[in-house]
Order: structure tokens, then C-alpha cells, then sequence
């Protein structure tokens, strides 16, 4: 028996909320939490949503950061 389309919509639904609501009232360094960032991560890209890096915000912030570690692809032994 195959679930019908409202209600994948609404697992769907249910599953980008309770992410949102775990991670917003974690606490940083709690135990987990990298695994719940995970879990997040791999359910944005598995509904192919990407993001726009505007800096100073999000992963432009995060991408400006990593500016400061360049990486030498040659160094690595």
C-alpha cells in the first residue's frame, strides 16, 4: 500500500519542523548535536535546496571564515 501524496507532504512537513525545533533548543557543544546537524544537513541536500552565500550571513559567514585556513591540496602528504 502506497502512502498517498498529502500525507508524504505532511511527513515531510513534520520532519523540516521538529529538525528546526531540536536544533534551535540545543544547546552548543550538547551531546548530539553534531549529529542532529547531520541528520539536517543530508535531509537539505536530499530535497536539493541550496543556498546563496551572502556575506556576513549563514554560510557566507562560514565561507569567509574558511577563507582564513587556506587549503593546499599539494601540502597533503
Amino acid at each position: 500500500m502506497a502512502a498517498s501524496k498529502d500525507s508524504l507532504e505532511r511527513l515531510h512537513s513534520t520532519i523540516a519542523d521538529k529538525l528546526t525545533t531540536a536544533i534551535e533548543e540545543m544547546e552548543s557543544g550538547e551531546k548530539g548535536l553534531a549529529a542532529l546537524l547531520n541528520v539536517a544537513r543530508q535531509f537539505v541536500k536530499d530535497n536539493g535546496i541550496e543556498a546563496e552565500l551572502v556575506p556576513g550571513v549563514g554560510a557566507g559567514k562560514l565561507a569567509e571564515k574558511l577563507k582564513e585556513f587556506p587549503f593546499d591540496p599539494t601540502a597533503i602528504n
